[in-house]
């Protein structure tokens, strides 16, 4: 996370909205082959995250031997030109939200899993109402049960919770204006208005 303190994020509950609002991100362990990624769906009840991994990822077995993980949601960003800031002797940077979730992990079992995947997918269908919910009922018999093998669940206990939201709090409320107003011309309109709210703390 970013080191100045006037970027930090102090409040858990506002770190974890953010995760549970993007509802994916990149997980990092190290494995055999040195540090990698994989990119996951995720759900956080409380401090447990939940995510599944294929099984041919080089992650899975790292995971499944037990360890820390490191989980980061980024949110909204965008790229700030220095004659945004009508100041002298700037340079380029990029305002960014983004939340470290850490902790050990362990393997979910099988009726753990089936039972992450169902609440992945009614978390997300719920969001595309009024269109009918996609459940598991509507597949062939014996089809999920097949794709599961393919698959393997995980929970971390968060341990640590860490988040930035590098918004130019450290420049006058004028010059974080004009950087908003060039990031609504354009078109990017979820980190303008984040700048004007000054909201995320």
């Amino acid at each position: 996370m970013h080191p100045n303190r006037k970027f930090h994020i102090a409040d858990r509950e506002t770190m974890a909205a953010l995760v549970r609002e993007l509802g994916f991100g990149v997980l990092f362990a190290a494995t055999a082959h040195g540090p990698r990624a994989v990119h996951v769906p995720v759900l956080l009840s409380g401090d447990r995250l939940r995510f599944h991994v294929s099984r041919g990822n080089l992650i899975h077995s790292a995971l499944v031997a037990g360890g820390e993980a490191l989980f980061v949601a980024t949110g909204p960003h965008a790229y700030v030109s220095p004659e945004w800031y009508g100041l002298e002797d700037r340079v380029p940077t990029w305002n960014y939200v983004a939340v470290e979730l850490e902790g050990p992990v362990r393997t979910l079992d099988a009726d753990e899993l089936a039972r992450l995947l169902d609440d992945l997918s009614a978390e997300r269908e719920a969001r595309l109402a009024p269109k009918p919910p996609w459940t598991r009922a509507k597949m062939s018999a014996g089809r999920f049960d097949g794709l599961m093998k393919a698959i393997a669940g995980f929970e971390m206990q968060v341990a640590a919770w860490r988040g930035t939201a590098k918004m130019d709090q450290d420049k006058p409320d004028e010059v974080r204006e004009r950087i908003a107003t060039a990031l609504d011309e354009r078109g990017e309109r979820e980190m303008a208005d984040l700048m004007r709210m000054k909201a995320v703390r």
